[in-house]
């Protein structure tokens, strides 16, 4: 390859791998395979005859979507294997504002836990129409499947996640929301956390079977919540807080001794917070 083709490749590529990582990203789940999908594309695209490529954006989109479905083939067998709960790796969209430039909503955590639960090709389609914009055609054609399929995978998929979440608040709301539960969790206040909480509220920890504070079960209701979040208040009053933008919306760095502990992400509603997510796994705390 000629240094001007190799320019000229690299080009189009770059141009593009904000879009191919961000589909990489919500289909999977975690920063390192959707960098692995990303750097696969890149050796796949060199090594095409791109001069019968006429659109090269398509034909890459093509490449990771069809990457990514492989992978999550295989991560969904490891994941079964996992200690504890899995959660997506938090990613900071105020470090990476491209990453959210593209319809928010599908980068969001609880989406993005409710599309675990789908099926690759219909997390795809998903993907690719909710957060991309893709025509029902094009997706079809990346998919290989027919236009109609396509459009009943984005539909079934749509249904799914319309029917697992309330309507969530505006960030203003969330931010107050989650400064609440954190002052009266610092204060080990029972009644206070209660009364941010939903009365459904889950409290997910994800610590990979190494972080001692990571519950290896959900706790489920407001009470229990409550009990278990202000079981530990010397954990808090030992750490520091630091607010970043997680997934699109805003989330707390649990810190001590300028290490993360935790990232704590809230899904919220009118109801109060639904859903508590504590991310611990060390690996998933070294890029937030």
């Amino acid at each position: 390859m000629t240094a001007e083709a190799l320019d000229d490749a690299l080009g189009h590529f770059d141009a593009a791998r904000p879009r191919l990582f961000g589909i990489a990203y919500r289909m999977l789940g975690s920063v390192a395979e959707a960098e692995d999908v990303v750097q696969d594309a890149w050796l796949r695209w060199q090594q095409a005859d791109r001069a019968e490529v006429r659109n090269p954006a398509a034909f890459l989109t093509t490449v990771v979507t069809r990457l990514s479905l492989n992978v999550a083939e295989s991560a969904r067998v490891r994941r079964e294997e996992y200690v504890g709960p899995w959660l997506p790796e938090p990613v900071d969209t105020s470090a990476d504002p491209s990453l959210g430039a593209e319809n928010a909503e599908a980068l969001e955590y609880a989406v993005l836990m409710l599309l675990e639960r789908l099926g690759p090709e219909q997390r795809a389609a998903y993907v690719l129409r909710e957060a991309f914009g893709y025509a029902y055609e094009d997706i079809a054609e990346i998919l290989a499947t027919s236009a109609a399929n396509a459009r009943q995978l984005v539909s079934r998929a749509r249904r799914y996640v319309r029917s697992g979440r309330r309507a969530p608040v505006d960030r203003d709301r969330h931010r107050d929301l989650v400064e609440a539960f954190l002052a009266a969790a610092r204060d080990g206040d029972v009644a206070r956390l209660e009364v941010v909480l939903a009365a459904d509220v889950v409290s997910i920890s994800d610590g990979a079977g190494v972080a001692p504070r990571a519950a290896r079960r959900p706790v489920s209701g407001a009470n229990d919540v409550a009990r278990f979040v202000a079981g530990f208040t010397e954990w808090w009053a030992e750490a520091g807080l630091t607010w970043v933008e997680v997934n699109g919306r805003p989330a707390v760095v649990v810190h001590r001794d300028g290490q993360p502990l935790a990232v704590l992400s809230a899904t919220t509603s009118d109801a109060g917070i639904e859903q508590l997510l504590w991310v611990m796994a060390p690996a998933k705390l070294t890029r937030v």
